[in-house]
């Protein structure tokens, strides 16, 4: 019996979703004379609203260097910061500068937000889902959000939640990823039939939509329904006939299904799209076609 694993899709739109997280220094009142601080945090703010974060966190280091009193205005300062050197993909400083900010503030949901999306950059994935939690108890309910939070759920194994949380989004939103990653929430608690009609879900929403088949076709590999996987993987490949994922399943279900000639030149196809894994199944099954 094939296993396949499922990696999800990550969550790129996020940053941009939730660039709501910087904030701006209100203007000072004409009758106030700026400090030379607020010149430098003002220009700051100014760098940072034309994407220039690497001299915004310059300008707001030297702020920071020059403050002696550690109030709340130190601690929006530090998140400032910790937002610039996020920009510039600066995971460890960013990092300090949040963990030291929440140390003190932690009623404000987006820095906890802030501080999951700069794990996901550096790649700590376990310490998302604390903080995405802490966030939406907090009050940020945004729909993406709550998505993410779903999603983590999935990748942590947490099926059942994850299942729920998908349902409660679908409410009021429904898209064919949703329902896609819904499916693989019912896959995972051997729900195949319910994973499907998920599935087809996703294809009434956007036949367009590969992952539908995709997925659709791994679960029912997965199961050994090799006959009705070939029905998704050809409905995809009418849809993107370049598709090497598409080709590589293919070819491993016509292996099954004792259709090798087809297999090797889908399997070919595989591997002329760039799909690497088609070359194990080429040497065992088709060697042949593997060494021309």
């Amino acid at each position: 019996m094939l296993s396949f694993n499922f990696k999800l899709k990550k969550n790129t739109c996020l940053a941009g979703i939730f660039f709501f997280l910087i904030t701006i220094t209100p203007l000072l009142s004409v009758a106030q004379k700026p400090t030379k601080n607020q010149k430098r945090e003002a220009q700051a703010d100014t760098l940072m609203k034309h994407e220039d974060f690497g001299g915004a966190a310059l300008l707001y280091s030297k702020i920071i260097d020059h403050t002696k009193e550690k109030d709340k205005k130190y601690y929006a300062l530090l998140y400032k910061r910790a937002l610039s050197y996020y920009r510039q993909q600066d995971v460890d400083r960013a990092l300090n500068d949040m963990d030291a900010y929440l140390s003190v503030i932690t009623d404000n949901s987006k820095a906890f937000l802030l501080r999951a999306l700069i794990n996901q950059q550096g790649g700590n994935e376990d310490q998302l889902l604390p903080d995405v939690d802490k966030a939406i108890a907090l009050g940020n309910i945004n729909p993406q959000l709550l998505r993410w939070r779903a999603t983590l759920l999935l990748e942590q194994g947490k099926y059942d939640e994850a299942r729920k949380e998908f349902l409660s989004i679908k409410n009021f939103a429904d898209d064919p990823e949703l329902e896609t990653n819904l499916a693989m929430a019912y896959h995972s608690l051997n729900q195949l039939d319910s994973a499907l009609i998920c599935i087809q879900n996703a294809i009434e929403l956007d036949k367009n939509f590969l992952g539908s088949y995709l997925y659709g076709a791994s679960f029912l590999i997965d199961t050994e329904k090799y006959s009705h996987a070939l029905d998704y993987l050809n409905q995809g490949l009418t849809i993107d006939s370049k598709n090497g994922t598409l080709w590589l399943y293919k070819g491993i279900v016509l292996i099954e299904l004792k259709r090798t000639d087809e297999a090797c030149s889908c399997l070919r196809k595989a591997l002329d799209a760039g799909e690497e894994d088609a070359v194990d199944y080429l040497k065992e099954d088709c060697y042949d076609v593997y060494k021309d």
